[in-house]
């Protein structure tokens, strides 16, 4: 087959041209190499630009250099203030707090720091700070692969030059672009004008380390203040920052992350995990030896009798100590102590002032303490809390911190888990001993007795919720599952890890609860399975009480909005509402008789060490726990001979707070025109002033304390009342009681250890705890 013809075309004969090149002219420029040549020039240019730009920055940050030292910070701080609920219509909020990071904060030189508390905070915080020039690039982009990995903010880039200069501008609100790249250009400024050594001293002096702990001398007297003292070899007993110990210091510089979460009081696991991390990267940086590493981890974590806090200056120093820890996790240190801040409270101080004279009232010169936590059910709010005596003599707050076993209070989770999955109330079970095995226990049994093995035979869900029936509810938790119970709990607003051992059902925990967890949990209940939070609360997703209502932050305000979950269908909040009115109504929470409808759960743990009511009205949950609070001890004569049972002191200064509240409560409602005709019509048979129960029974010698019981109660045995019973509650609210007057104030009793109480293995027998 023959090829077509190929088409030749002729080249173009080459022009003429004057000036000796052949007559050849360049080709016209391609449209793409105009652009790269234009992209060229404006790169060049955003170049300069960005090169003026910066230039520019460090001269202009320049002039805060001196702003960023200590002492300049430490004198132009401005204290924050803290106003609680006002009292009556019209008036002003009244004061209850100055937060201050100048009242216990003491500045140290570099030579009076020991090594090792440098060491650790470099080891954790900035391993690079001797190698970088204030901005770690590497460590930047280390972060952001990190982040991209796990989809989340996964590791922080910041060196600690950085974050020095943020919490000397006092900046955590403003994270804005802008603020960062000012940051970041004076923390490179700041390297070539101080040393390495400066900067960290003036790092370690502005770090909070919780526990109203400000700059690291504070920490080191707050943390270790006795052990440190004895152990300066110099004779300079004021600055203590000198002598600490490898573990000491790897505890302190865990602590900066995250004061509360760190906490060796509040969370000793997770302290005592966080220190032992420093502690490796320390050793692995070649900052200690291996053998002071061993030595290291085998160190104990200081306990709650070891931690000195300094005195705040407060009305009501237990609560806004917890409410600091909060404003602290949300708008960091320096705004809380140095920016200003003005923050309204949750606390009523009338509430407070009646949660307070009902526990004086009713425990002083007896013995033990007690601490109350209220919670308005609408809100989530906490209206009251008590957690001690005398902050001064002992500042741990059983009411947040004290970890104590709660026995049968614990019993409506078992309750509300078994009613979701269909349990009638109705249902009956076989009030007898039991044993049941104890899962992946080698063969360990789990053995249930009733109090003074006493049993009914057959027993109702409701009538064993009015009497708590050991061998009922163990059988019924073991049913519904444990597992299942702890992730209720957890989802109602206990925050502490619930165990999932049988003896849980029976409210035997591995670690016990404390007084405000609790309170909140039930105030689920109150809201029939609604949980209420709020937007200023610092929990992970809004699940936790609020003591936080506003905050004016430099012209801004931030407010407080409810935040509702449901929990649990409203149904079963209703049968539950009603089962636990029984306890009331007729069963082991009698004194708690308000003259309105009232719901509760008692709790008595094993020997009496530790007992409670927790119980509700339509307005508030409230959370009595009485103890000693310096240990586990048992109660068994401090009732006037006889043993102290959820239904007495708890009951009778729940009763008591209640009564008080109701007081308030009336007359808000008169000065706030909401009383209608039909309460203002009301019989005045209806009007009936009940009693509050005596501060402690009565009994004749050679009389016995303890009153028969009937129907195979589990519970404590009822206290001898000294006036007739109350009348079955009514639906409708009546008229106030008078408010109990208070009496002399209780000499204060030591801290609580965190989870005391009866063990949670889960073969210990379930019925020694009477209720």
């Amino acid at each position: 087959m023959q090829e077509p013809p190929t088409r030749v075309l002729s080249p173009v004969p080459p022009l003429e041209g004057p000036s000796g090149t052949n007559g050849r002219h360049d080709p016209p420029v391609k449209p793409k190499l105009k652009k790269l040549r234009l992209a060229v020039i404006l790169a060049g240019l955003a170049g300069l630009g960005l090169v003026s730009t910066v230039f520019g920055m460090m001269m202009a940050v320049s002039s805060d250099l001196p702003q960023l030292e200590n002492r300049a910070e430490y004198q132009r701080s401005k204290n924050s203030v803290v106003v609680a609920e006002p009292t009556r219509k019209g008036e002003d909020p009244p004061a209850l707090a100055k937060l201050t990071n100048n009242q216990n904060r003491i500045l140290v030189q570099a030579s009076e720091i020991s090594p090792n508390i440098k060491n650790a905070v470099i080891s954790i915080e900035d391993h690079r700070f001797y190698e970088h020039e204030g901005v770690d690039y590497k460590g930047i982009a280390r972060a952001f692969v990190q982040d991209v990995r796990q989809k989340r903010a996964a590791q922080g880039g910041s060196t600690i030059t950085q974050q020095f200069v943020k919490n000397a501008l006092a900046a955590q609100s403003d994270r804005s672009v802008f603020q960062k790249l000012r940051e970041a250009a004076l923390a490179y400024h700041l390297e070539r004008e101080w040393t390495k050594q400066k900067v960290l001293t003036q790092y370690l002096n502005s770090v909070y380390f919780g526990n109203g702990a400000y700059g690291v001398e504070a920490a080191v007297r707050t943390y270790f203040g006795a052990a440190t003292g004895d152990e300066d070899p110099g004779g300079d007993r004021e600055i203590r920052a000198r002598m600490v110990s490898p573990a000491q210091s790897a505890l302190l510089a865990g602590m900066i992350a995250s004061p509360s979460l760190y906490d060796p009081v509040q969370n000793p696991i997770g302290a005592k995990q966080r220190r032992d991390t420093v502690l490796k990267r320390m050793v692995d940086q070649g900052m200690i030896s291996r053998a002071k590493y061993r030595e290291a981890l085998a160190e104990t974590l200081p306990g709650e009798n070891e931690v000195s806090s300094p005195q705040p200056d407060s009305e009501q120093p237990y609560f806004t100590s917890w409410l600091t820890q909060q404003l602290v996790e949300r708008y960091k240190a320096p705004a809380v102590f140095t920016g200003g801040l003005k923050v309204k409270t949750t606390l009523d101080p009338e509430l407070q002032t009646a949660a307070e004279q009902a526990i004086s009232r009713r425990l002083s010169g007896v013995g033990p303490s007690a601490s109350l936590v209220a919670i308005e059910n609408k809100t989530g709010e906490v209206k009251a809390m008590v957690g001690g005596n005398d902050f001064a003599r002992s500042p741990f707050n059983i009411a947040t911190n004290g970890h104590r076993q709660p026995g049968s209070a614990f019993k409506p989770f078992t309750l509300i888990r078994a009613l979701q999955d269909g349990v009638s109330p109705d249902a009956t079970f076989a009030s007898q001993k039991k044993t049941f095995p104890v899962p992946n226990g080698g063969g360990a049994q789990f053995e249930v007795n009733n109090y003074e093995d006493s049993y009914s035979g057959v027993a109702s869900l409701r009538s064993a919720t009015a009497r708590s029936d050991n061998s009922v509810y163990a059988e019924l938790g073991l049913k519904v599952g444990t597992k299942r119970i702890a992730a209720l709990a957890r989802a109602m607003g206990i925050r502490t890890k619930v165990s999932t051992n049988p003896a849980m059902t029976l409210g035997g925990l591995a670690e016990g609860v404390t007084p405000l967890e609790l309170a909140y949990a039930y105030s689920t209940i109150a809201n029939k399975g609604i949980r209420v939070s709020g937007t200023l609360d610092t929990t992970r997703e809004s699940s936790g009480p609020v003591a936080i209502e506003k905050v004016e932050d430099r012209g801004r305000t931030e407010r407080n909005e409810p935040v509702r979950k449901r929990v649990f269908p409203a149904a079963v909040g209703e049968t539950a509402h009603q089962l636990l009115a029984g306890v009331v109504e007729g069963g082991t929470g009698k004194a708690a008789q308000i003259g309105e409808f009232v719901a509760g759960k008692t709790g008595t743990t094993e020997n009496y060490g530790d007992a409670w009511f927790v119980g509700f009205n339509e307005e508030l949950t409230v959370a009595v726990w009485v103890g000693y609070a310096d240990k586990l001890r048992y109660m068994k004569t401090e009732y006037g001979g006889s043993p102290v049972a959820g239904g007495t002191y708890p009951t009778e200064i729940w009763h008591d707070f209640m009564r008080t509240w109701i007081g308030v409560r009336e007359r808000r409602q008169e000065e706030n025109g909401e009383n209608d005709d039909e309460e203002e019509e009301q019989d005045s048979s209806q009007d009936q002033v009940l009693p509050p129960a005596p501060a402690a029974p009565v009994v004749p010698k050679g009389q016995s304390t303890t009153p028969s019981q009937s129907e195979g109660s589990s519970e404590a045995p009822e206290p001898p009342q000294a006036q007739p019973a109350p009348p079955r509650q009514p639906a409708r609210p009546q008229k106030p009681a008078p408010a109990p007057q208070p009496a002399p104030q209780q000499p204060a009793a030591p801290s609580p250890p965190a989870g005391g109480g009866a063990g949670g293995t889960g073969a210990a027998p379930g019925a020694a705890a009477p209720d």
